[in-house]
């Protein structure tokens, strides 16, 4: 788009790309997409490089992507990544520095903890998480009908 101001044309600026979603907003097929990128990620980038050897004090499941915690966890981590890797942007040259701490430490720590979201599964064998249980009555619901 051009604007006319004061008998000059300037170029406006394109429009920023839309920010991703996170992906527990995302259903069906956007669901897919995102998490076959956050994969690519996670096996390319994330693995390779601060995969530590699972322990029984370090857990990790191979098949990550049927927690929906761990997903969602790594999903906010590949969208700091994303924000803090470039150091042409805001965060600048000390974003990469400030994913490290500020990310990365605390959510490979929680994901790994022996009582966390792995800690069901053992190398090579996953087990899906017990969901705990909740009591069907809503507290804040309308009362029960009388019968």
């Amino acid at each position: 788009m051009t604007v006319q101001t004061g008998g000059t044309a300037e170029q406006e600026a394109p429009a920023p790309p839309p920010a991703p979603q996170f992906i527990l907003y995302l259903e069906g097929p956007e669901y897919g997409q995102a998490l076959r990128q956050l994969t690519l990620w996670v096996h390319h980038v994330l693995l390779p490089v601060y995969g530590r050897e699972v322990t029984s004090l370090a857990p990790w499941c191979s098949r990550w992507w049927d927690h929906p915690e761990a997903v969602a966890q790594l999903h906010g981590l590949w969208l700091a990544w994303g924000e803090l890797s470039d150091t042409g942007s805001e965060s600048g040259m000390s974003g990469p520095a400030s994913w490290h701490r500020d990310f990365l430490g605390p959510i490979m720590q929680n994901l790994r903890d022996p009582s966390g979201v792995f800690a069901g599964c053992k190398s090579g064998s996953h087990r899906a998480k017990e969901v705990p249980v909740v009591d069907a009555v809503d507290p804040f619901g309308p009362p029960p009908a009388q019968g």
